[in-house]
């Protein structure tokens, strides 16, 4: 198989809208089955690569992911990001967790209201300022991190760069949190008052919630930095 034919194959799988990462690793696999064909069935790469266009038809169809992508997207796209965003998704989780269990020990060790809630936005602080951070350290791929930043103009460089944006709505709600006591969950566990449960759910939650959520883009961040890295021999 010559670069002609390479560059054919991968032209199409631009065509197909797929981000450099996931093309790159289609790519291979395609290249292969095109040249198995050949050799088995002994026919021209134009033949191999339609028989081989045929068996990939199912996963090139475009399919919805409302949860991260708001235009549609190829089912083998979709396939890849959902194992990789769950990935994600169970390390915020985990993290997150961590932060709510020291957040009771704070609760735990506050002799007042007025301690715990400067513990409360001291730990809720340092989530809203490590987005910021995140950027000002890596503010020499600003350019790679936008929404519609091609490679050539041609391709998605990853599979993160869609949802970099999340930082900013984790970050948004985090500013509103950190402006708030947290006084509703030092209350219920410090003076067993049934009738702060409901809010002192929403003081533990929507934080744990909102932390998750910037957890989750910073992951992804540094998943995309990752993959740039990469690529860079491409670029």
């Amino acid at each position: 198989m010559n670069q002609e034919h390479l560059d054919r194959i991968r032209d199409y799988l631009i065509f197909q809208k797929l981000p450099l990462d996931i093309l790159l690793e289609v790519e291979d696999h395609m290249a292969s089955q095109v040249l198995n064909i050949q050799k088995s069935e002994n026919i021209s790469f134009d033949e191999a690569f339609l028989k081989t266009q045929k068996l990939w038809e199912s996963e090139f169809k475009m399919t919805t992911y409302s949860a991260f992508y708001s235009e549609k997207i190829p089912v083998i796209v979709k396939k890849i990001v959902k194992a990789r965003y769950n990935k994600i998704l169970k390390k915020s989780f985990f993290y997150a967790l961590i932060s709510l269990a020291i957040n009771l020990l704070l609760i735990y060790f506050s002799n007042s209201q007025e301690m715990y809630t400067d513990f409360f936005r001291g730990q809720n602080l340092v989530f809203l300022l490590a987005p910021g951070l995140v950027w000002a350290f890596n503010y020499k791929i600003r350019k790679y991190v936008k929404k519609d930043f091609k490679y050539k103009g041609r391709s998605f460089y990853s599979i993160y760069q869609q949802n970099i944006g999340i930082m900013v709505v984790g970050t948004t709600t985090m500013a509103q949190i950190v402006a708030k006591e947290g006084k509703y969950a030092y209350l219920l566990f410090k003076t067993n008052n049934p009738e702060s449960l409901l809010f002192a759910l929403v003081t533990l939650f929507l934080p744990f919630i909102a932390q998750m959520v910037v957890i989750f883009g910073i992951l992804n961040f540094f998943e995309h930095k990752k993959t740039l890295k990469k690529l860079s021999e491409f670029a």
